[in-house]
């Protein structure tokens, strides 16, 4: 469990420790601009390599099946290399997958560069937070925390919106260059990253001495109720957030808005979503943790219902509640579980990545089922509902935490 002692090490002073932030937020910048950069352009690569919504849905799901498939893995490599080097070396991969979408010709390729970038995306997430954790204590974390979860959702903001508008006319209307010019800027991020860590590369190299993980670890962890009931949870906010951020655009378009007019709206969430980080986590203290989490669900819910209509006032009022629940809610589940007790410190690397892994469950399942359910029904009125579905598995869930927590507190 994460204590607001985050080492035995003296904290490193502001001037040193704010700069690191600032990359951190650049690589996770470029993290959030790398998803949704395909989701604008999802009509133009669909008749490119003339594929149907269940497959376009199953590629745009490829990355978070490889992000299972490398997240624990990720977690552990992280406390042998740090999280300078974690960093620089998950830039590399998105910059790769990014690369290699612009080339692909066939579904297949598509897919398979798209999955690469599951290999350095949970880098990232299992890395960032480490980062905070070894350069920031009590409020000031929190702060830290919520500041650099803006980083994807105004990388996701800024590919919404100028995708279309801006880069598709600089680049001669062409997908591919889109996605080249993207590459270039995962590249500046991480060289921005590797100049601004230095001064603290001591600070965020590997442990000395660091654990070695066998099952027994895993074991220990899962083994806390709490636990299971949040990497549950998770499941069903990444379902949520993949699945509209993916087909957003899509879901606009099928109400008659132009291409263009799409990402507009389609980035209002990530708009919302980076003032509910800045102010959402802060109010969600240890004592109103879950009630915060259940508003959050709520609007969820209420959001996945409002988005069923064409009528611009109710619309976007579904895209703000969409936008206040996307981001916090990931951000209040990790903080639910860097506190549960059983969560050791030293495997602060391994409980993020098992966070990560089944959370990617969902975010493989959301775009899959959206755009599936979408052939079936030619509409995205049951794909929504599906949505509002899974939020009231999230309730149940929620309640069930919570009476586990009285439970635990009991014993």
């Amino acid at each position: 469990m994460i204590t607001d002692s985050a080492s035995t090490d003296k904290t490193p002073p502001k001037a040193a420790r704010w700069p690191v932030l600032a990359g951190v937020w650049g690589v996770y910048f470029s993290f959030g601009m790398t998803v949704a950069s395909m989701a604008p352009i999802i009509t133009s690569i669909r008749q490119d390599i003339e594929v149907n919504n269940t497959v376009m849905g199953l590629i745009l799901g490829a990355w978070p099946i490889a992000y299972i498939l490398c997240a624990i893995p990720c977690g552990l490599l992280l406390d042998r290399l740090g999280a300078r080097r974690m960093l620089v070396i998950a830039t590399l991969i998105m910059a790769a997958s990014a690369l290699a979408r612009s080339v692909a010709e066939t579904p297949v390729q598509l897919f398979l560069a798209v999955a690469l970038f599951g290999a350095g995306g949970p880098m990232i997430s299992v890395g960032a937070p480490v980062v905070i954790a070894k350069l920031y204590e009590g409020k000031a974390r929190a702060t830290a925390m919520g500041l650099y979860v803006t980083g994807p959702y105004l990388g996701g903001l800024v590919a919404l919106a100028v995708t279309n508008s801006v880069i598709m006319p600089l680049v001669n209307n062409n997908w591919r260059g889109v996605m080249l010019l993207y590459a270039g800027l995962v590249l500046v991020s991480g060289l921005i990253w590797m100049l601004v860590s230095a001064r603290r590369a001591d600070r965020l190299s590997a442990a000395k001495g660091a654990k070695k993980y066998n099952l027994s670890a895993f074991a220990e962890i899962l083994a806390v109720r709490q636990v299971r009931l949040i990497l549950a949870i998770s499941v069903g906010v990444f379902f949520i957030n993949h699945g509209l951020n993916n087909w957003m655009p899509e879901i606009l378009r099928s109400y008659g808005f132009s291409a263009v007019a799409a990402g507009y709206w389609a980035s209002l969430p990530a708009a919302i979503g980076v003032l509910g980080v800045l102010v959402i986590p802060r109010m969600a203290t240890a004592e109103r943790r879950l009630t915060v989490m259940g508003v959050l669900f709520g609007s969820m819910l209420a959001a996945s219902l409002l988005l069923q209509t064409d009528h611009r006032v109710t619309l976007a009022t579904g895209l703000i509640l969409q936008g206040l629940a996307r981001g916090s809610m990931m951000t209040v589940a990790i903080m639910i579980l860097m506190e549960t007790p059983g969560v050791p410190e030293e495997r602060l690397g391994l409980a993020g990545g098992m966070f990560f892994t089944a959370a990617e469950i969902g975010g493989v399942l959301g775009p899959v089922t959206l755009g599936t359910l979408a052939d079936l029904t030619d509409a995205f009125a049951v794909p929504l509902f599906a949505v509002t579905f899974v939020c009231v598995g999230l309730f149940i869930m929620l309640f069930a935490l919570a009476g586990q927590r009285q439970l635990d507190s009991l014993i």
